[in-house]
């Protein structure tokens, strides 16, 4: 890939990865996320990202929401635990456009109060969904239950009495706090010449001059290992088993991005998958999900089953993960399933979107965008010793469960 890199006279960092398309994306990366919600207002974070479309010193919500529909493109944003995503996708010729309606966004919204009091009735409809869904509500009660006590420890989308009573001043306060220069990174990618790029960004973002407010972040404390069950009454379990792992900056941090796909990557010939449907029969879905953060992670794997068989799948996974800690993989098993992996990453490179949200988060959390190729040839050399490192921290007498059922 064409990468250039550039920094705006406001600290801004800016990164363009040149591509012969005739779609473009172009975004920040924001380092805020729900851990960053205070107490008392939790699903601040998620709040931000929905109003910042509601009206700006220019554009009421109506115009901000056409901006780009009208020439084909799309606006949009999501949140996670650590970061904000806010991004466009349009044809190519319309990359000032998107730049400056992302900088509107980001520098005069005003957050009208009868666009909270709409927008905040769609959250919370939204968080309760989500717990109308076990699969989803699972995932968030075993997160809260693996950080309970932390900053990590509570629902992105939030709770519904902080829902109720966030303002137009909370929102105001959160974006002019951390919506700016220095914990923010412009991500673009497309046909564009850089230099035309970096001179549009530099004119629609480079009057942000607001300094970053000190922002308090906390190295979560262990909890102790459980094992909880919840009886909502349905007729299928839904099932989170996991643990702890390090940050994305660990050294082995490429170790456990393989090890997370050898146990429940997309692939039907997944181990897990194999040992518990394909042999046993006793799930109808499994899969590995690794999360890493700027100072800790966690990885943790969703069964779907019979209620009877929650404790036998729990016993065959803590089986495979204690086993793959103490007996070093043969080499060309792992050779297997390095091919397999790196295969799936080349595919999942091929989208631009794959591509451009990779671009943000790279460069706002490690400060350079990791190629596919430069990633494939740190997958290729982990080593079974490293295998077996990763997987210690999902050795049984590690591991938490969850399960609704």
């Amino acid at each position: 890939m064409d990468i250039s890199y550039h920094t705006l006279s406001n600290g801004l960092r800016l990164v363009h990865i040149h591509t012969a398309t005739q779609v473009a994306w172009c975004g920040l990366a924001v380092n805020a996320g729900s851990r960053d919600d205070r107490p008392g207002q939790y699903g601040l974070a998620h709040f931000v990202e929905h109003t910042i479309f509601k009206g700006t010193t220019h554009r009421r919500a109506w115009h901000i929401l056409n901006r780009m529909e009208r020439v084909g493109g799309e606006l949009n944003a999501y949140t996670t635990k650590e970061g904000t995503m806010l991004y466009s996708v349009f044809p190519r010729q319309h990359l000032g456009r998107a730049v400056e309606l992302l900088a509107d966004l980001v520098q005069w919204s005003v957050f009208p109060q009868e666009e909270l009091d709409r927008e905040r009735d769609v959250v919370i409809e939204e968080a309760a969904s989500y717990r109308d869904t076990p699969s989803d509500a699972v995932y968030d009660d075993f997160e809260d239950l693996l950080f309970a006590g932390s900053e990590l420890g509570h629902n992105i989308l939030g709770r519904r009495d902080d829902l109720e009573h966030l303002t137009r001043d909370n929102c105001m306060h959160y974006l002019k706090t951390l919506y700016v220069p220095s914990n923010m990174a412009f991500f673009s990618v497309g046909p564009e010449r850089p230099d035309r790029v970096f001179s549009m960004a530099e004119r629609y973002l480079g009057g942000m001059n607001h300094a970053m407010a000190p922002v308090s972040r906390q190295v979560p404390a262990p909890v102790e290992p459980f094992k909880r069950v919840i009886s909502i009454g349905t007729h299928q379990a839904h099932t989170i088993v996991g643990a702890p792992v390090p940050d994305m900056s660990h050294p082995l941090r490429y170790a456990l991005m393989l090890l997370n796909n050898i146990l429940g990557g997309p692939g039907m010939n997944s181990l897990l998958n194999v040992e518990l449907r394909e042999r046993r029969g006793y799930v109808y879905t499994v899969e590995s999900t690794l999360s890493m953060l700027s100072d800790c992670g966690w990885m943790e794997i969703y069964l779907g089953c019979d209620p009877d068989d929650v404790r036998s799948s729990l016993r065959v996974i803590e089986r495979i993960t204690s086993r793959l800690s103490q007996d070093l993989l043969p080499v060309r098993r792992l050779d297997a399933y390095k091919q397999q992996y790196c295969g799936q990453l080349v595919v999942a490179a091929d989208s631009t979107e794959f591509m451009a949200m990779r671009a943000g988060r790279g460069l706002l959390y490690h400060g350079q965008v990791t190629t596919i190729d430069e990633t494939i040839d740190r997958i290729q050399a982990v080593t079974p010793e490293q295998i077996a490192q990763a997987a210690a921290f999902l050795h049984a007498d590690r591991l938490s469960s969850l399960t609704f059922q």
